[in-house]
């Protein structure tokens, strides 16, 4: 468990939605960006395309990114991976065709302070689900596949797999009709518990920012693909 879990507490805060924070010229910027950026990973099974957000690429988007994020939330670190040369990447961009399951981004180095992560939608059909729920036990993807949970050679940036979930938030059923709306890709058993905070409706031009101890998820509405830019910060 995170030693700095009372530290991580003080800082948290609901998560916001800020409109208008890029304008097209820049949106259009960050799309050329992902045209260019080599691939990452093709998860074919998930059907997901994902490219690192190296830095050099855009060095005026980088500034506009940083400068916006920093408005917003104050002094951060990044809190990405690293590229081969031990350089931060400045966010992950990913091509959806299929909704991502419940997770928390918590990190990988179990004892850093984390802090925010942002989301920019660069395509308008999708939404993502927060839950009021927390988790600080580093990055974990939340699930009862016995397939899933088998998994223990993890590479590098890959989510643990668990399904503590189930014994920390009680057994409240999840609500039928926001499963029904927004989460029909995950088995209802498997939010038990659960109780949504937010659900954001992707809206290009805003970010989202959240706290990286809420545990969330896709929504299943997609039309086609989605595309969009996480990255990740620590204090």
């Amino acid at each position: 468990m995170n030693n700095k879990i009372e530290e991580i507490k003080k800082l948290e805060s609901p998560p916001k939605v800020i409109d208008n924070i890029f304008n097209q010229n820049e949106i259009n910027d960050f799309l050329k960006l992902y045209s260019e950026l080599p691939l990452t990973v093709h998860n074919k099974k998930q059907n997901v395309i994902k490219k690192r957000w190296l830095q050099g690429f855009n060095t005026d988007l980088e500034k506009k990114f940083f400068d916006r994020v920093s408005k917003e939330i104050g002094h951060f670190k990044l809190d990405n991976l690293k590229d081969e040369n031990g350089k931060d990447i400045l966010g992950l961009i990913q091509e959806s065709y299929n909704p991502i399951g419940l997770h928390v981004d918590a990190g990988f180095e179990i004892n850093n302070q984390i802090y925010k992560q942002t989301l920019i939608p660069l395509s308008s059909i999708g939404s993502t689900v927060i839950f009021k729920n927390r988790f600080y036990n580093g990055s974990t993807s939340f699930t009862q596949d016995p397939e899933e949970l088998n998994k223990k050679n993890l590479t590098y940036g890959q989510n643990k797999r668990s399904d503590i979930h189930l014994k920390m938030f009680g057994d409240k059923p999840f609500d039928k009709k926001i499963h029904k709306k927004y989460l029909q890709h995950e088995k209802i058993d498997n939010l038990k518990g659960l109780e949504v905070e937010l659900i954001y409706e992707w809206k290009v031009g805003s970010m989202l920012i959240f706290d990286r101890s809420h545990l969330h998820c896709s929504s299943s509405v997609i039309k086609g693909k989605k595309i969009g830019i996480a990255t990740f910060t620590k204090r």
